[in-house]
C-alpha cells in the first residue's frame, strides 16, 4: 500500500505490517483514504480528529445550502384593490426570502368565459414585482385555474443594494 505520513509526505509503497508499525511508533492510526487506488492509499493520522473535522466540514456544507420551497398565493378575478395589494406584498416577501411562488387565479362559474381577466391580473403581478422576480412558468390555464410561477431574480437582488442611495447627513 502507498503510505502517507501526517504531514502529507509520501513514504512510498510499504507492506501492511510495516505501515502499522510506523503508525504505532508515531502513536497515531493507519487510515485507508483511497481504497480503490492501485495500490490503495493509507495515511497515518489521528482518526478521532480526522472524523471530527470531516463532520465539521459536512455540517458547514449543509448550513450553506438554502432550502427553497414553493409558496402559493391564490387570487380571484374579482379581487378588490386592497386585497390585491396585500397579497402582492406577501408574494414579494416570499420572493425576498428566496422562495418560488406559484400564483393561482381561481375561476368559478361563468368567470371561465373571461380568462383574459385572470391573465391581466397575473401580468399586473409580474409587472409590480419585475425588478426582483422573473416569470419561471408563463400563465397557463389548468382546468378552472390559471397558474403562473415566479422565482426570485438573484442578479437583480444583488444589484438592488448597490443601487440604493446612501442616506446623507445634514
Amino acid at each position: 500500500m502507498r503510505l502517507v505520513d501526517p504531514d502529507g509526505r509520501q513514504l512510498g509503497i510499504k507492506p501492511l505490517p510495516e505501515a502499522l508499525h510506523i503508525a504505532r511508533e508515531a502513536d497515531l492510526d493507519l487510515v485507508e483514504v483511497a481504497p480503490m487506488a492501485n495500490p490503495p492509499v493509507c495515511k497515518i493520522l489521528d482518526y478521532g480528529k480526522w472524523k471530527y473535522e470531516a463532520a465539521q466540514r459536512d455540517k458547514e456544507s449543509r448550513r450553506k445550502t438554502s432550502n427553497v420551497q414553493i409558496k402559493e398565493m391564490k387570487y380571484r378575478p374579482k379581487i378588490g384593490g386592497g386585497d390585491f395589494d396585500t397579497k402582492t406584498r406577501k408574494v414579494a416577501h416570499f420572493l425576498d426570502q428566496g422562495h418560488k411562488v406559484k400564483i393561482t387565479i381561481m375561476f368559478r362559474g361563468r368567470e371561465m368565459a373571461h380568462p383574459e381577466l385572470g391573465k391581466r391580473i397575473l401580468d399586473d403581478i409580474a409587472d409590480r414585482l419585475a425588478p426582483g422576480a422573473k416569470v419561471e412558468a408563463a400563465p397557463k390555464l389548468d382546468g378552472r385555474n390559471m397558474v403562473m410561477v415566479l422565482a426570485p431574480d438573484r442578479r437583480a437582488q444583488k444589484a438592488k443594494p448597490a443601487q440604493e442611495p446612501q442616506p446623507q447627513e445634514s
